[in-house]
């Protein structure tokens, strides 16, 4: 791993978004509460917060953080159709939680894959990506045309 000893704590914070596209029947299914496994988007939700808290044990030579804050947003995307996936992750720390917004967005689409596999296989889970990321060294970076 890198020495971040030497680094000072600082608030750091970074978005993550993903998406789960899906047939309009699917993505209806969902919505309506109606899946034979139960709550999708609460259950994606808390998996995406699980994921963030493991990040480290999941992804080599990431630090354990000491997480302060994870907001997963699940928001229907009729034009897709399907599901836009989002993490907020937030740490006073000497490193930052890009990887731990990132894997919740994935951990998370996974989960709804998972939940609704069953109504359709063919969804797809695409554009996962930093979003923004704010605090430490390097500053402030948001993704082109955001």
């Amino acid at each position: 791993m890198v020495d971040v000893s030497q680094k000072p704590a600082t608030e750091r914070i970074a978005l993550a978004e993903g998406k789960v596209v899906m047939l309009p029947s699917t993505l209806e299914l969902v919505l309506s509460g109606d899946a034979k496994k139960g709550d999708v988007l609460g259950t994606a939700r808390i998996a995406g917060i699980q994921a963030a808290k493991r990040t480290h044990e999941l992804i080599p030579l990431c630090h354990p953080l000491p997480v302060t804050q994870i907001e997963i947003a699940i928001e229907p995307e009729q034009k897709l159709p399907g599901l836009l996936v989002r993490a907020t992750v937030k740490v006073t720390g000497q490193t930052g939680v890009e990887m731990e917004a990132l894997t919740a967005v994935a951990v998370a689409c996974l989960t709804i894959y998972d939940m609704v596999k069953a109504a359709e296989r063919g969804m797809r889970i695409e554009a996962i990506r930093l979003v923004e990321k704010r605090g430490g060294k390097s500053g402030h970076f948001r993704a082109n045309g955001e």
